[in-house]
């Protein structure tokens, strides 16, 4: 099963999600495939992924967290034991989004809702110092990423298999390429 986690003020209506629901269904495997709206508390969006990992095997899942939600994916990587895929992801999202504190909208659905000092407190509380078993990880990083340096991920996730490509963007450009990639993984 492979479960995609979006990223901050995204939804399940993103380009990534969709299109790997579209592949997911193209192969007729829909039935592997989930992407939960997650809340804008971290506390609650890692609540609503452990709910859907509490009714399969972690061995089974595979996380597919994008920005916000690869840090979200890495957390839950470390606490389950499932596997990660991780597309441009964010590091230390405490630190990252300390900037954006105040009013936020969300890209899809227009929801308005203000990220706090609490927010950031959640998200320390979730941060992950050190992955523990890199195998567990496939990192997948552009360079051209505009709102998080790539490095940053490259040298965390060290020792884990990491494909990085020059130029792209923070939506990934080409994602659909990886497609066999992620699920040989």
């Amino acid at each position: 099963m492979i479960v995609y986690l979006h990223g901050f003020n995204s939804s399940p209506a993103s380009g990534k999600a969709q299109l790997l629901g579209e592949y997911m269904a193209s192969i007729g495997r829909q039935a592997d495939y989930l992407c939960p709206a997650l809340p804008n508390s971290p506390r609650a969006a890692i609540a609503a992924v452990e709910a859907i990992l509490a009714q399969a095997a972690p061995a089974a899942v595979t996380l597919v967290g994008s920005s916000l939600g690869g840090f979200y994916a890495t957390w839950l990587a470390e606490q389950h034991g499932c596997k990660a895929v991780l597309v441009n992801p964010a590091v230390h999202a405490h630190l990252l989004l300390r900037g954006a504190l105040g009013p936020q909208t969300n890209w899809h659905n227009g929801e308005k809702w203000v990220l706090t000092e609490a927010h950031l407190a959640e998200l320390a509380a979730l941060d992950v110092a050190r992955i523990s078993r890199p195998e567990r990880y496939l990192l997948l990083a552009q360079s051209g990423d505009e709102v998080l340096d790539y490095r940053d991920a490259v040298a965390y996730y060290a020792g884990a298999r990491q494909i990085i490509e020059d130029g792209g963007n923070h939506g990934f450009a080409g994602f659909e390429r990886h497609y066999p990639t992620l699920l040989d993984f």
